[in-house]
């Protein structure tokens, strides 16, 4: 039923941008990797835990980020699977495979989509997750795991264990199928995680919009470190309804008042028709004439 609903997926985006060249381009890329392996990761990761540092992150490729604060670990969007949505191949291999992945405190999904929700990752998981939260609406598409499940909306927070889970509100779209659009209005979501005095702000996938920003900024007003999203980029009128680009990224990195930045969202598939490296040199071009440092965008 799972491929079933994904070939609908694909087959729902062919139809809705028949004679679109973008849909094309990334089409004609998808089938291409579908050829060849992902590129292997020359350092991969064994051991995340980190004991020199009480905040680490792993950027594991596409959405997917282990963030250690102390004690706690938290895996944001966890995507460890070779394909996603069956047609959209891996360019490159996770930064950590799923068997070296830690005992996660909680994992956060940002929203629906087959390159965000996982459920082959999470099956690869399942008995190292202790609990697991999604946008509203989100918990129509969970099965039925050993952990717990459940869902929060914009501005909602839980407890556990002393740390805080907030789903904050970002400028995406919700459905899976495609042909769900018109009821799955509400399930995406940023997440911002507080434990220990430590402030991390999760964006998922978002477009530009500043009041949203700032208004988490005003809510939030000592982040650590944001993780943000910096593809796709072009072109403009396909990628700014639903994402920011790097330039963007980094002007919402500044509305947030964020300590730190991490970029992610790039060069994992084949989603956009940007060839690999360009969103990190429009990102870097963004900091040169904001004057940031890598010591605050990593």
């Amino acid at each position: 039923m799972q491929k079933r609903g994904q070939w609908l997926s694909l087959l729902a985006i062919i139809l809705l941008c028949s004679g679109c060249s973008v849909m094309a381009t990334i089409l004609r890329r998808n089938i291409t990797a579908l050829t060849q392996k992902p590129d292997p990761v020359a350092h991969k990761i064994t051991q995340p835990i980190r004991t020199d540092a009480r905040l680490a992150v792993l950027w594991v490729g596409h959405a997917t980020t282990l963030v250690q604060i102390d004690d706690k670990v938290i895996l944001t969007d966890p995507v460890f699977t070779e394909t996603v949505g069956l047609l959209s191949r891996r360019l490159v291999e996770p930064g950590i495979e799923a068997n070296h992945v830690p005992p996660v405190d909680a994992v956060l999904v940002s929203h629906m989509h087959f390159d965000h929700l996982s459920l082959g990752s999470l099956d690869l998981l399942e008995d190292k997750i202790a609990r697991l939260w999604v946008p509203r609406g989100g918990l129509v598409y969970i099965p039925n795991y050993d952990f717990p499940t459940d869902e929060l909306a914009p501005w909602q927070s839980t407890d556990v264990d002393q740390m805080r889970i907030t789903a904050v509100p970002v400028d995406h779209v919700g459905f899976r199928y495609g042909a769900d659009h018109a009821w799955m209005t509400t399930s995406f979501t940023g997440w911002v995680i507080q434990y220990h005095g430590i402030t991390v702000y999760f964006g998922g996938d978002t477009a530009y919009d500043q009041a949203l920003f700032k208004e988490t900024a005003a809510r939030f007003p000592q982040i650590d470190l944001a993780i943000l999203p910096i593809a796709p980029v072009e072109p403009p009128e396909f990628a700014r309804p639903t994402h920011v680009d790097g330039r963007e990224a980094v002007q919402a990195f500044l509305d947030l008042k964020a300590k730190h930045m991490l970029p992610i969202h790039y060069d994992t598939f084949a989603h956009g028709i940007d060839p690999r490296g360009y969103a990190l040199k429009v990102m870097r071009n963004a900091m040169k004439e904001k004057g940031l440092s890598e010591k605050q965008v990593h």
